[in-house]
């Protein structure tokens, strides 16, 4: 039998509960009970008047944000409507049925005022992590540190050459913010300082971002996220955000190493990296701390004409020389001179040689040097932490990070194809850190509600 045609009738009263409509196994529900928010109101009291009208309330937008990056909803004027319509982005964002949804001018007037004025993103991220530290999912041995190339909002067309870039002609009085961030950071490590080489390209819109062709495909402007991890569970322990080159990403490590141990008190055993992070002076500082770099040396001492390489001479540090495999020594000097400035240079880089006569007379010579009279062996200021380096990479402990080393380029894939990061939509230094805060926050958060699931309610008999 045909049904009744349903017509919307209204009520004078209704009992409705968004509690019961949203259900026991959604992400949301999960998360929320890591979602941690009962100082927000404490750190950032400094910066709201105590006289005007009432403000949007600070914990709406942070939950709102977390929605946002934890389900992959890009765009704020999208994540407005989606939370006045979906039924538990309400629920955790805790409105009710008859409450409004701010507009989505409102969080770029708090984020480029009240939230980065009080680092209050920042704080947010590590209090993810202190929960993570509290549940045992970071043990503190074992990081791993990476960087991955993020679209930046800029393109070319709207771009000038290295060669005409002229920064005294910027009035940052009529700049845009995302200039005047540049400005800001330009004598900062992570961004103007972290090379003395100019790009390429600098784009109008974000001069901050790096043109790059890393992906060996087109170039475009680019921020690198930086990610340190705790292996265990792949918990993101500091996020930082750097111009895309290798001087800033290296150096991004030691932050984040600095940083962790203030604020957690965490001081890993080892560190796993890629060759990228494997310059001298980097294990070098690795090592002055008594961490273990589980990290492939760079080495360019190489020969690829047969003839002995410097791992065939033996380095004997008490003497300060090389022996080579015929037993003979190579030295720095081989006189004591009373006039310092003809002794050694401090350029980081020492250079050893065998007696001419010598070499000349060695049975091995065509195996050593056939194109000069005698052998010389350069030796880098951190030799002794790349030998460190070098010893590590033989052990079987040195495999398995090679392979724990994997699960930060897994949280790279996760963040943007299910979180959808492969572009940023904010500019400048400061926005590009607020997205890399964000998604770590909602990585931190999901793996969290991964291992530890909201308990399923049975049904009522």
């Amino acid at each position: 039998m045909l049904g009744p045609k349903q017509e919307a009738q209204g009520a004078l009263f209704y009992e409705f509960s968004i509690d019961d409509h949203v259900p026991h196994d959604h992400l949301l529900r999960s998360i929320d009970r890591f979602v941690d928010l009962s100082d927000i109101r404490q750190h950032l009291s400094v910066f709201y008047s105590h006289t005007g009208r009432p403000s949007i309330d600070p914990e709406l937008l942070i939950r709102m944000l977390l929605v946002g990056y934890c389900l992959g909803i890009r765009s704020e004027r999208r994540l407005c409507e989606e939370v006045h319509l979906n039924l538990a982005y309400r629920w955790f964002c805790r409105l009710d049925l008859s409450d409004s949804v701010p507009d989505h001018s409102t969080f770029s007037k708090n984020r480029h005022g009240r939230f980065r004025d009080s680092d209050l993103l920042r704080h947010l991220f590590e209090t993810t992590v202190a929960r993570c530290i509290a549940d045992g999912l970071v043990s503190g041995q074992r990081f791993a540190a990476d960087a991955s190339l993020i679209e930046a909002d800029a393109n070319k067309q709207n771009s000038t050459p290295k060669e005409d870039w002229d920064i005294s002609k910027i009035d940052p009085a009529d700049a845009p913010r995302a200039v005047r961030e540049y400005l800001d950071v330009l004598d900062d490590a992570a961004f103007g300082a972290a090379s003395e080489v100019d790009p390429k390209f600098t784009s109008h819109s974000d001069p901050s971002s790096q043109w790059t062709a890393a992906r060996k495909g087109p170039a475009f402007f680019a921020y690198s996220t930086n990610y340190l991890i705790d292996t265990d569970h792949a918990v993101i322990v500091d996020v930082e955000a750097t111009r895309s080159i290798r001087q800033a990403e290296v150096g991004s490590v030691c932050t984040m190493l600095d940083r962790v141990k203030d604020k957690f008190d965490l001081d890993p055993e080892r560190i796993i990296a890629d060759t990228a992070y494997g310059s001298g002076p980097m294990l070098g500082w690795l090592v002055d701390r008594d961490i273990a770099p589980h990290i492939p040396v760079i080495d360019k001492a190489g020969r690829n004409d047969g003839t002995w390489t410097r791992a065939d001479f033996e380095w004997d540090a008490e003497n300060d020389q090389y022996i080579c495999p015929e037993g003979q020594s190579l030295k720095q000097f081989r006189r004591n001179y009373s006039d310092p400035n003809r002794g050694p240079t401090n350029t980081g880089v020492a250079k050893y040689r065998g007696l001419k006569l010598t070499c000349q007379a060695c049975p091995s010579k065509a195996k050593c040097c056939p194109n000069t009279g005698f052998r010389a062996i350069t030796r880098e200021e951190h030799e002794d932490a790349r030998q460190v380096a070098r010893d590590i990479a033989k052990t079987k402990q040195y495999a398995v990070s090679m392979k724990l080393r994997k699960k930060v380029e897994m949280l790279f894939a996760h963040l943007k194809r299910i979180l959808g990061l492969g572009r940023l939509r904010l500019r400048g230094p400061c926005g590009a850190n607020d997205e890399f805060l964000l998604a770590a926050t909602a990585q931190n958060l999901r793996k969290l509600a991964k291992i530890f699931p909201a308990p399923q309610q049975t049904g009522k008999a």
